[in-house]
């Protein structure tokens, strides 16, 4: 646990629950960008707990989520336990040591991943900044923590002179940015998750789409049974309920809507993000966090941006006015000056 609060990852609540003295069970976590509302899990027989995965069970979750991806086919998908597997094995196959730009700030394993394998990191701002040198460009799409967006013509404009890993985890709330659907090209390689939309970051499963060879590369890579029996057969459920899928992109989006007015209402400047997390800037961040922490509601800081706070969705009215209460009770805001929000 780090000795300063302030350092907490997004979803530490064991660690924040200790540094504030709170239990566990008493915390609003909103410090993730991971969906309030998870999918129905389905019941499950015995038997997928029971035996190891067979091949027909992954097979079937590779058609399924070729077509909920539009990926070319089914051999340009692969199964993983989390994205997170992905980016730790990618900088070791996709050798030898290089020059490796990520559009930053983002999601900061990327770097980590690529350093740790011996390749020379780059972090750019704009795409215009990427040194000559790099062959390789990583890519949040949707980005991770502000929102940043690059349509998919730009991100395959890219492809044409690098090899680009397009980490799309929150690209479920916007489907319209993904380039999963060009994968068969060998230097465009996506990222996808269950997690985050289907609100199962549990569950550990996210896929690689990818031309067929380096999808037969990283199978080769990560060995028999790498993802669960219940992971296989709870993700070829998911990615086909369509009814499920709409009705929670409305959601989400109501659900954003609504935390954007509640924020503004409470001093704070959205300042990007999307349907599954709001990114907001405060004059004494610090101390908002430190607030937010001493009323059981865990929220993300910055320790390179100190003035950001992301804010995953509040899961019901209960959550939002738990939060409102909590804003409202700071210290440093005169209660006249806020204004009443809508619920």
């Amino acid at each position: 646990m780090p000795a300063d609060p302030w350092r907490l990852h997004g979803g530490a609540i064991a660690a924040a629950a200790h540094s504030f003295g709170i239990p566990v069970s008493d915390w609003l976590d909103l410090s993730t960008g991971i969906s309030p509302h998870s999918y129905p899990v389905p019941p499950l027989p015995l038997q997928t707990w029971h035996c190891l995965p067979d091949a027909g069970a992954t097979a079937r979750l590779q058609a399924v989520a070729a077509s909920y991806y539009g990926a070319p086919g089914p051999t340009c998908v692969l199964p993983v336990a989390g994205t997170q597997a992905a980016i730790q094995w990618l900088p070791r196959i996709l050798g030898p040591a290089q020059d490796v730009a990520i559009l930053a700030p983002t999601y900061a394993e990327h770097a980590r991943a690529w350093a740790a394998a011996g390749h020379r990191v780059h972090t750019v701002a704009r795409v215009e900044d990427i040194p000559s040198a790099c062959r390789t460009l990583v890519i949040v799409n949707p980005n991770n923590p502000d929102g940043r967006v690059l349509t998919a013509a730009q991100v395959l404009a890219l492809a044409e002179r690098h090899c680009v890993v397009v980490d799309e985890a929150f690209a479920d709330v916007m489907p319209e940015v993904s380039v999963a659907g060009h994968c068969d090209r060998a230097p465009l390689i996506v990222l996808r998750s269950i997690g985050k939309f289907f609100g199962l970051a549990g569950l550990r499963l996210g896929f690689v789409i990818a031309a067929p060879a380096l999808i037969a590369q990283l199978a080769e890579a990560q060995g028999p049974w790498a993802v669960s029996g219940p992971a296989l057969a709870i993700g070829s459920e998911a990615l086909v309920d369509a009814g499920w899928i709409a009705a929670a992109r409305a959601s989400l989006a109501r659900a954003a809507h609504r935390l954007d007015a509640l924020l503004a209402a409470a001093g704070l400047t959205v300042i990007g993000g999307t349907d599954l997390f709001r990114l907001a800037t405060d004059a004494d961040a610090r101390g908002l966090f430190d607030h937010l922490a001493r009323n059981g509601i865990l929220v993300r800081p910055f320790t390179d941006q100190p003035q950001w706070l992301r804010f995953g969705l509040p899961g019901d009215d209960a959550a939002f006015a738990r939060l409102e209460a909590a804003l409202r009770s700071r210290p440093a805001v005169t209660l006249g000056l806020l204004r009443a929000v809508d619920t």
